[in-house]
């Protein structure tokens, strides 16, 4: 008999996650903020919870997957919050892009309480979400890591423990830093082929099977071309992990130029009313420049 997941957390990609779970017949509970955003889900079979309490006393699997580090701790340790009222032995995955000193906090009460805790942030965005082609980034316990394969291997394709808690949320930042300068760089691309008279599908035609290729190009650059700055991922929270990012390498006496540029431009979109758009809405900078 599979285990029965809690699942907190129905946006852009938790939906989608929680979907393939319901899918790959895992008993699913939910519970989220805005419950409108559940009915699709609860369509398919999964159970409503009325709380995040309801929902820990009654599932083997905890997973979390909602907006920024303030919402991960009042899910773990607020009044009514998971911790106290898992089940003894359940085991917590936290799948927000959070900070690393966060997953290690809910590590430590985690294991006072008799329970297990992983971090495993994801890269892919709604795409990968839907496809179940997540990349799954991992930290926690390795025996507890390889109990959970089965679960990772039916939202993503690429899912490797980076090593004890902690791991998981460092190498989402690793993720996001490379992230951010490339998208500076395939906008500019785009900006300069327009710019040149040129036809832009063409261009990412020839270029994107170079060695100027990558994800963004190639799966982001499409719905600029169309003026689809539509969330895959939230401006407001690329803002978010960039700023936890900046805060470790701060940490780290570590000065990253290319990061810093890039969350004060993202910065300036936010401030113009685009913290809800996609990242690819990165493009719209030049326009207020």
């Amino acid at each position: 008999m599979k285990a029965i997941i809690g699942f907190v957390g129905t946006g852009v990609m938790g939906k989608s996650m929680a979907g393939r779970l319901l899918e790959a017949d895992y008993p699913v509970h939910i519970y989220t903020r805005t419950a409108s955003k559940a009915a699709d889900l609860l369509e398919k079979g999964a159970v409503w919870q009325n709380s995040v309490s309801e929902l820990a006393e009654k599932v083997d699997i905890v997973i979390t997957m909602v907006g920024f580090p303030r919402d991960v701790e009042e899910l773990y340790f607020g009044a009514g919050g998971i911790i106290e009222n898992a089940s003894n032995e359940a085991i917590l995955i936290d799948m927000t892009t959070s900070s690393p000193a966060l997953a290690q906090k809910i590590a430590c009460e985690a294991e006072k309480h008799g329970l297990h805790s992983i971090d495993a942030p994801v890269s892919g965005g709604d795409i990968g979400a839907r496809n179940g082609n997540l990349t799954i980034m991992i930290g926690g316990e390795n025996k507890i890591v390889e109990r959970m394969t089965p679960v990772f291997q039916v939202m993503g394709q690429n899912y490797i423990r980076q090593g004890e808690s902690g791991a998981g949320q460092y190498t989402k930042m690793c993720n996001q830093i490379a992230i951010a300068s490339t998208m500076i760089g395939v906008t500019e691309a785009l900006v300069y082929a327009e710019k040149a008279g040129l036809n832009p599908d063409t261009v990412l035609e020839s270029i994107s099977g170079g060695a100027a290729g990558s994800w963004s190009l190639s799966n982001l650059t499409p719905r600029v071309i169309k003026r689809d700055f539509s969330p895959g991922f939230f401006i407001k929270h690329f803002i978010k992990d960039m700023s936890i990012a900046l805060e470790s390498a701060e940490e780290m006496e570590l000065e990253l130029p290319g990061l810093k540029l890039a969350k004060e431009m993202y910065e300036k979109l936010a401030e113009k009313g685009d913290e809800d758009a996609g990242t690819q809405a990165l493009y719209k900078y030049y326009n207020y420049n």
